[in-house]
């Protein structure tokens, strides 16, 4: 059954649909990172039509959408992160403020758009990954639904925080499958935990905090795959 993983480089969640059999593939505007030959190096709206007859899972930009972004909607920042390139990075440096303001919605703009189209893909079954959003996301994203749920790397052995939004159509909410007890705050190892959110100011440090948990990723094949299967095999 074919498999779409969209807006991925890492190749995590690719690898583990292809470990059960799926005929899975990933797709970025980058390369993917383990130099896959089940990668396609595009615009994931071009591929939603392909007859993606077992699920997509999909993780698109949510710098724009994520509530924790939203203050620079009104105030915006004075320079942009290592994710634009040295010149689109130079350019905005030296825009006014109103300049630099209205890019931020016009990126808010494009970015909402991408999300609608991956959620209102031809696809029977869709999970796609992103953060808690703010109102004006919300308002701007096509047939707009609130996640189904919000899990933590630790409910599948990964000693980690990570809050990670899933917005699931005709897929069920995955189940934990090593739940770990966390840390107390102020420990050496809750900081251990907290690698992500604690991730150097970096040119990868976008990848960093992007990447999928093998253990998120693990679970996902198997109980969401497992379910398309079972609900094609009733239909038949």
């Amino acid at each position: 059954m074919k498999v779409l993983i969209g807006c991925e480089t890492s190749g995590m969640m690719r690898r583990a649909f292809d470990r059960l059999g799926h005929d899975t593939w990933s797709c970025d505007l980058l390369p993917a990172d383990d130099g896959s030959n089940r990668h396609i190096v595009c615009d994931v709206r071009d591929l939603l039509n392909d007859g993606w007859d077992l699920l997509a899972v999909m993780h698109p930009p949510c710098t724009r959408l994520c509530n924790s972004g939203v203050r620079w909607l009104s105030e915006p920042p004075t320079k942009l992160n290592e994710t634009y390139s040295a010149e689109q990075r130079e350019t905005f440096r030296l825009w006014s403020r109103d300049e630099r303001l209205a890019f931020m919605w016009r990126s808010l703009d494009e970015g909402a758009a991408l999300f609608s189209d991956c959620w209102n893909a031809p696809i029977e079954r869709i999970a796609v990954e992103n953060p808690v959003m703010h109102h004006h996301a919300k308002e701007r994203i096509r047939n707009y639904q609130p996640p189904a749920q919000t899990v933590q790397p630790w409910w599948f052995g990964e000693p980690a925080f990570k809050g990670t939004s899933f917005f699931l159509k005709g897929l069920p909410k995955l189940a934990a499958t090593n739940r770990l007890t966390p840390p107390k705050a102020g420990t050496e190892e809750h900081k251990l935990w907290s690698k992500i959110h604690r991730a150097p100011p970096g040119a990868d440090r976008w990848k960093i905090r992007s990447e999928t948990f093998p253990g998120i990723a693990d679970a996902a094949a198997l109980q969401w795959g497992g379910h398309a299967i079972e609900q094609m095999r009733t239909a038949a």
